[in-house]
């Protein structure tokens, strides 16, 4: 939609996996290495944990697009909150199993086993199931994924598992009642949001992967204040950037200045750290270049009051009164950092 007018070949902050748009900073890229090594070397659990948002279904398609990956073949469960039978029947039907499997855990079991055994010795093939939303697994379907990872040889385990969930997973398998299965993780790992520095990349590197320039389309400032309503959350960090640009868009602006993402944080009811929610088309009062708030101009050809001139004397001195976008840096201090710059600083 704005496209045309920032120059650019295709949007650079659409919300699904597109691995062309991968950015990997060092924990992302810790954590890719270990879902490359579970997934190949077929370990029993690995574990991947994340906050909402912070890319772990990027990861997990990435890992198993990979050439690393190229001999493994993946059941993916994306909604694992099921009740026992319902999980029961899609084991079967993911892993292409009779009708029969479909109704009998024990024929499930049997026939699970025959056919992981039969990829195995003679396809030379590794079956993986990967449970993406993992914290929603109730303690039951747990006690399930654990008998799975038990379906194995003499010599290597048949069925690796990679668990995939928010922070809440990470309490779950601290659960007394989950030792066992607990002690079956070989890898655990983790990712954080970004540091302000990794925002500022990860802008760079998309907007760059959609064929324009940041420096160009985001102001340092505007940046800035991104990285502190999204918290680093690269899901958020690109609903404010798609947001902010097709505002500076409708205004005629580039490149989006820190007002612009002012609006939109205020549209979504986001506050930066430190600060409570703003409802939104809350007016926020403009800052000065020193981080105070300053005052609003009075409108033209308004008369203000005896009380407002000895309250507020500085409003009505037009000497020192500031002129109405002041507050905005303008010039070579909002250039946009390349990531090389920002990595260096």
């Amino acid at each position: 939609m704005y496209e045309k007018f920032y120059g650019l070949r295709e949007l650079p902050f659409e919300l699904t996996p597109n691995p062309k748009f991968l950015f990997l900073p060092p924990r992302h890229r810790e954590a890719l290495s270990n879902l490359h090594y579970g997934l190949s070397s077929a370990k029993p659990i690995t574990v991947l944990i994340g906050e909402a948002g912070t890319g772990k279904t990027t990861l997990l398609r990435t890992a198993l697009a990979s050439e690393q990956c190229r001999h493994v073949r993946c059941v993916y469960l994306s909604n694992p909150a099921l009740s026992r039978d319902d999980f029961v029947r899609m084991l079967a039907i993911r892993f292409d199993l009779s009708a029969e499997a479909r109704e009998s855990k024990a024929v499930l079991l049997d026939e699970l086993e025959r056919m992981l055994r039969y990829r195995r010795e003679l396809e030379g093939e590794i079956t993986a199931l990967v449970v993406d939303e993992a914290q929603s697994l109730s303690i039951e379907l747990l006690e399930e994924l654990r008998l799975l990872a038990n379906v194995e040889t003499s010599t290597e385990k048949l069925l690796p598992l990679v668990l995939a969930g928010q922070p809440e997973l990470r309490d779950r398998l601290d659960d007394p009642g989950l030792r066992q299965l607990k002690q079956r993780v070989a890898l655990r790992c983790e990712i954080a949001p970004f540091e302000l520095q990794e925002t500022a990349a990860y802008i760079a590197s998309r907007v760059g992967t959609a064929g324009g320039e940041a420096s160009r389309l985001f102001t340092r400032e505007a940046v800035t204040l991104i990285h502190e309503y999204s918290g680093g959350i690269p899901r958020t960090i690109s609903v404010l950037c798609d947001n902010a640009l097709l505002n500076g868009m409708a205004l005629g602006r580039q490149p989006v200045d820190r007002a612009i993402v002012l609006e939109v944080g205020r549209d979504f009811c986001l506050s930066a750290r430190g600060e409570a929610p703003q409802p939104p088309h809350a007016r926020t009062a403009p800052v000065d270049e020193g981080g105070g708030v300053m005052p609003e101009p009075v409108a033209e050809g308004s008369v203000p009051s005896d009380v407002e001139k000895a309250d507020r004397p500085e409003l009505f001195d037009r000497v020192s009164r500031p002129g109405r976008f002041a507050w905005f840096h303008r010039g070579g201090r909002n250039r946009f950092p390349k990531p090389a710059e920002v990595l260096s600083e």
